[in-house]
């Protein structure tokens, strides 16, 4: 039996006898004395094998990396000098008195404590991956913030009910995975956005406080924080007030983080309405680590001679910002052209940019193309308005509102998190949280001429708007909520509709008649009539959440057996073709398609 895992070995043992089980890390050959670095989830001890033991000593010459093996030894103090201060069991080694392999191994393709592996590489052997100790630490991470949230639900009476993995095709949102039944030939099943449907459910039926961490699965194109099967934090509530239910959740989060990594997170998080964050930042989930913010200037840049900025000034759903950047003069010529290239990728046409040499001289201390073609009233406005220095380098953004907000926001993240932003106090390395609120409850699709719930249609509006989703959608404000954290949205929700006659206002906002409301959203209309009380809750990634914790690059780091940006399984090769039996027994026939292109 197993005394305890090899990286709890400590002076706590010393002079005992210990059994210990693991794989090899490293194996050193010392002219006659061999040390192997003996590894499970829980780190590494150093384990020296004599050679007068000799029965022992022969197994030990054997010994590769990746072996798996049992060690029996006496815990000893390391010879001073070689002691190690970053792992648990550094002021100890263990001398071994019996060596057992349990399994041989194959040369790895790769060696555990290589840095520079590619992500094919790691997902293809995602299981030696995993042995690696980095991800080790992530996925031990990731269930001890699974503990601290269930630990801090049970104790408010929140109980875990599971929602069903096949449901119904309710196609509002991301793209569904679909499920072929084989004994209801041609219907289908999806696999779920979230439980959103069922938890407001569970609240009719009197279950009033519930989560779950629970998988969900969206058909999108995939990036860093995303993936087609995600991890959910799902929590739902009755008889709760919107700010009620803010205070429960922003309490959970930082009881997490104190609990889990030590972290402590400010008390309260700050607010911000959705209009100030799009004003000041361009964008919902603010990094507020990055001391930049966004100067309005539309109005000043109506009469100008530069098309650029007046077209926009006056084109309907138009914007014209600044960006000012302390210190950015020092910026060069090719520094300011990679920025140009950048705010390419969100649509921006180019990067209009002055530099301040001499505020106190108006047009003429000006350095910049642009200025010519800005009359003396717009200058003003912008050396005014943005506050601008000597040394200051000023960006503008001109275009419709979504490219200069996703453009110059986009840029705001970039220079605050460079060097050159770090280097001039741009950037505070913090962890910065922020509850997002009063977010509009429609917004307009151009292409398809309709307007789409920013949320979810089952978000309840603010008390006297609801009569805002006949006469004017665009005004309604919605009783919704995001939490974001160092400019990642974490966690959303909202307070629902539980009253059946604003479910229908909703869907007739949003040109969902009566038969299509009835046949995607029925039950639970339904369900709304028999005396549904209030309710409200949210929904946590947690994946991104351990992202964050872990400092890791992507969510990928922190799952287990992720899929690539192509939505694909290395390790076992999925999606796989099935064969022909399988295929009519689910009354599916394939057309020829091309092969996706690589």
């Amino acid at each position: 039996m197993r005394s305890c895992y090899t990286g709890q070995v400590s002076t706590d043992q010393l002079d005992q006898v210990v059994t210990l089980f693991g794989w090899v890390h490293r194996r050193r050959d010392h002219g006659g004395v061999i040390f192997i670095d003996l590894r499970d989830r829980e780190g590494l001890a150093q384990v020296v094998c004599d050679p007068d033991r000799a029965q022992m000593f022969q197994v030990a010459e054997r010994v590769r990396n990746e072996f798996c093996v049992r060690i029996t030894g006496k815990v000893r103090r390391r010879p001073e000098g070689t002691e190690n201060p970053n792992i648990r069991s550094g002021q100890i080694e263990v001398l071994c008195h019996e060596l057992e392999i349990l399994n041989a191994s194959v040369t790895p393709p790769f060696q555990l404590d290589d840095e520079n592996l590619s992500e094919t590489t790691r997902l293809t052997h995602r299981v030696l991956d995993l042995r690696r100790p980095a991800m080790q630490k992530n996925l031990m991470l990731r269930y001890r913030v699974a503990m601290e949230v269930r630990k801090y639900l049970d104790a408010l009476g929140f109980v875990d009910i599971e929602t069903p993995m096949l449901t119904k095709s309710t196609p509002e949102g991301a793209r569904d995975y679909l499920v072929p039944s084989r004994v209801n030939a041609g219907q289908f099943f999806a696999l779920p956005q979230s439980p959103q449907l069922f938890k407001q459910l569970l609240m009719v039926a009197g279950f009033d406080r519930y989560y779950q961490i629970t998988k969900c699965f969206r058909d999108e194109d995939l990036r860093a924080d995303r993936q087609p099967e995600f991890t959910q934090i799902d929590c739902e509530t009755s008889f709760l007030s919107e700010t009620e239910i803010r205070a429960i959740f922003e309490d959970m989060i930082r009881t997490v983080f104190r609990n889990a990594i030590g972290e402590e997170l400010p008390a309260p998080f700050p607010q911000m309405p959705y209009a100030e964050a799009m004003r000041l930042y361009g964008s919902d989930k603010p990094d507020l680590r990055v001391k930049l913010e966004f100067t309005e200037l539309t109005d000043a840049m109506k009469d100008v001679d530069f098309k650029v900025f007046s077209g926009p000034a006056n084109a309907e759903g138009g914007r014209v910002v600044a960006l000012r950047v302390p210190g950015g003069a020092e910026m060069t010529r090719s520094e300011i052209d990679g920025y140009t290239q950048f705010v390419g990728i969100y649509g921006a046409k180019g990067l209009a940019w002055i530099k301040v040499n001499d505020a106190g001289k108006g047009r003429e201390g000006l350095q910049s193309p642009i200025v010519k073609n800005l009359h003396d009233a717009a200058i003003a406005a912008v050396l005014e308005r943005t506050g601008a220095q000597n040394g200051d380098l000023v960006f503008f953004g001109a275009d419709k509102a979504k490219v200069v907000n996703d453009a110059i926001g986009a840029l705001r993240v970039k220079i605050g998190h460079s060097d050159f932003g770090r280097r001039n106090g741009l950037f505070d390395d913090h962890w910065k949280p922020l509850w997002v609120v009063d977010f509009p409850m429609f917004e307009y699709d151009e292409e398809n001429a309709r307007w789409v719930a920013v949320h979810h249609p089952f978000t309840a509006p603010k008390d006297g708007h609801e009569d805002l989703m006949e006469t004017d959608p665009g005004r309604c404000v919605a009783k919704a909520y995001d939490m974001v954290l160092n400019g990642w949205e974490i966690g959303g929700g909202s307070v629902r509709i539980h009253r059946e006659a604003v479910q229908s206002k909703v869907f007739g906002a949003l040109k969902i008649g009566p038969e299509e409301a009835r046949a995607k959203f029925g039950f639970l209309l339904d369900a709304l009539q028999y005396g549904a009380p209030p309710h409200g809750g949210i929904a946590f990634g947690l994946d991104r959440i351990v992202t964050m914790m872990a400092g890791a690059d992507s969510i990928r780091d922190v799952i287990a057996f992720p899929k690539t940006q192509r939505a694909q399984c290395l390790l076992t090769q999925a999606p796989s073709p099935v064969d022909e039996k399988q295929l009519r027994e689910l009354h599916i026939r394939l057309r020829q398609v091309e092969a996706p292109k690589a």
